[in-house]
């Protein structure tokens, strides 16, 4: 047996993921346990809890992969410093950095009570981008395609294209620091008011609701080069003069601001966050998102015409980007793509695993990623004695509690609920890989009701309420309810629904006619696939409205935790595991 833990540190959604022989066992994201979203810092909770997965300790791993090499492209790095002078304190800020990095077999030596001797002998340093490539080829289903990860940056790279064929993946070119998508949309993203770390998806879903009155604007910003490459105007930018702080301690990442003032001149003054949207900033949204996607499907037909492949293994931050992937297949010549579910800088753990993991000697691929839960799971055991230790609570509130037989009671009783208009928490199985709530930790209703958006976001979200919710659909009903779709077990695309099907689902449907779509299959998640089933014999619609199990916090882990988060919020029932809790007693 050979074990390749991969790990994301020091780094916002710092993240472990465990390959044994090949295959993933485990993997998940340290913001989980820490529950502080996108935790950033040494993930030694996700470490423990994949080795506790597979029954393993520190010292059965046989190699130590890390998703960052601290050395790579240092004479770019040089060139840059000296050409641009960043300040002594930023200069210092990145030091302090690297050596925290540097210092992970330390970490992991310190944490895990082993020998540091023995950990560095085993430890691999894996280039930020090729771990992104890796995470997204590796995994696929693809024997032979084209690999793209696209980003902020990460050690001095933001955008790479490659080709994987077999196990190995060929790069075939970069671009550098200081040009970045990732860094562009940031900066856009920053100006429109949303400045914490991440806060990204919530502008693409502010952007249906604006014209692109400002895309020509942007598109100075932003110019587009021959072969698929790009480059940023860098005097509307911070990043590339004075610099910029980002803080990777054990706790919330952050980023300081990287506009200048430049970019208020051009498309007015920055919103402050306690500020109301108005149309002005809608339409900056669109305009953001519209520049961006030429800009991606620029860089995707760059590599079209270099591999002429016809699939599409993509990665990086900018692949969260479900708008944009989902017009790929439309707008460029590749007719299949892969998104793995952690696509972002959580996904250099799994990279990272996988690349050491193609390198070692008569290895080959033997592993497809064709779901999304890689996380902990909680028996009967574990749920009854987090109900045991609230059911004082429980019974005080009047809550009704019942223990179901089976699956099919469980589907039916739930189903019936949600039919009848309750929002229901669904805790089932092992916690999802990724950002996606994907039926093990969901909150769940009926999408056929048009209420239940404001519902759900003022009750139990509180969150902005121009942002939507996904649909969760049986996949043999995909081509029923969406046009030109894929089948997605992710959620990483947003396709357009059928017109007619608009005001059947209207819960999930955005204010451009388009979803979120993620297909459930019964070899993926037979659970979650016969509550669909379930709810469709009921209703005729084999779809529900599926959202993340939180309340502006990390998706919930435990069953307690799953408990408090029904108990304060606006939730009417919540099934874990077979034990269904309801609000309002049976009468």
């Amino acid at each position: 047996m050979t074990a390749v833990l991969g790990i994301c540190a020091y780094h916002g959604d710092a993240a472990a993921a465990l390959v044994i022989d090949g295959r993933l066992e485990a993997a998940v994201e340290e913001e989980r346990f820490a529950r502080v979203k996108h935790w950033a810092g040494f993930p030694r909770e996700s470490i423990r809890s994949c080795l506790d997965m597979a029954g393993m300790t520190p010292a059965d791993v046989d190699h130590f992969a890390i998703g960052r090499n601290p050395r790579s492209n240092l004479w770019r790095k040089a060139r840059f410093a000296l050409a641009h002078r960043p300040s002594l304190h930023l200069v210092s800020d990145r030091a302090k950095s690297a050596r925290r990095v540097q210092n992970v077999a330390g970490a992991l030596a310190h944490a895990f009570g082993v020998d540091r001797a023995r950990v560095d002998k085993r430890l691999h340093w894996v280039e930020h981008h090729p771990a992104h490539l890796a995470s997204a080829f590796l995994v696929s289903p693809f024997e032979e395609a084209a690999v793209c990860a696209i980003d902020g940056f990460g050690d001095f790279v933001s955008t790479s294209w490659a080709i994987g064929r077999g196990a190995s993946i060929e790069g075939l070119d970069r671009v550098h620091f200081p040009h970045s998508l990732g860094l562009f949309y940031l900066a856009i993203t920053q100006h429109l008011g949303f400045t914490s770390y991440g806060d990204e998806y919530k502008v693409m879903g502010l952007a249906p609701y604006g014209a692109p009155d400002f895309a020509g604007a942007l598109s100075r910003v932003l110019r587009l080069l021959p072969g698929g490459g790009f480059a940023l105007d860098l005097s509307y930018f911070r990043h590339a003069s004075s610099g910029i702080r980002m803080t990777w301690d054990d706790g919330a990442p952050a980023i300081d601001p990287v506009f200048l003032p430049k970019l208020e001149d051009l498309l007015g003054r920055a919103r402050h966050p306690a500020e109301p949207l108005t149309a002005r900033h809608e339409a900056i949204a669109a305009s953001l998102q519209c520049v961006f996607e030429r800009a991606v499907f620029h860089v995707l037909r760059g590599l079209f015409a270099r591999t002429r492949q016809p699939r599409l293994c993509l990665a990086g931050g900018c692949a969260m980007n479900s708008v944009a992937n989902g017009k790929i297949r439309e707008e460029t010549p590749f007719r299949e793509v892969y998104v793995q579910p952690a696509a972002g800088d959580n996904g250099t753990a799994l990279g990272a695993a996988f690349h050491v993991w193609s390198r070692l000697p008569g290895r080959s691929r033997r592993f497809v990623m064709d779901h999304g839960y890689w996380g902990p799971a909680f028996g009967p055991a574990a749920v009854r004695r987090a109900l045991d230790a609230r059911r004082p609570d429980l019974a005080r509130q009047g809550m009704h509690v019942t223990e179901l037989g089976d699956d099919d009671a469980l589907c039916r009783v739930t189903a019936e609920r949600l039919g009848e208009g309750q929002v229901v928490g669904w805790f089932q199985g092992r916690m999802e890989w990724g950002a996606r709530a994907l039926g093990n930790r969901s909150i769940l209703a009926d999408p056929r009701r048009a209420e239940m958006r404001e519902i759900i976001n003022a009750k139990i979200k509180l969150r902005e309420v121009f942002r939507p919710f996904a649909p969760s659909l049986l996949e043999e009903a995909l081509d029923e309810y969406f046009v030109g779709a894929a089948a997605d077990p992710f959620m990483m695309h947003v396709y357009p629904v059928r017109p007619d099907k608009r005001a059947v689902i209207p819960a999930v449907v955005h204010v451009d006619g388009s979803a979120r779509l993620h297909t459930v299959s019964r070899d993926a998640n037979p659970l979650y696939w016969q509550l669909l089933r379930a709810f469709g014999a009921l209703t005729g619609v084999p779809v529900l409205l599926n959202t993340s199990f939180n309340e502006n916090e990390p998706i919930v882990l435990t069953p307690e935790e799953a408990l408090d988060c029904f108990l304060r919020t606006g939730m009417d029932a919540l099934a874990l595991g077979r034990t269904v809790i309801v609000k309002r007693p049976e009468i």
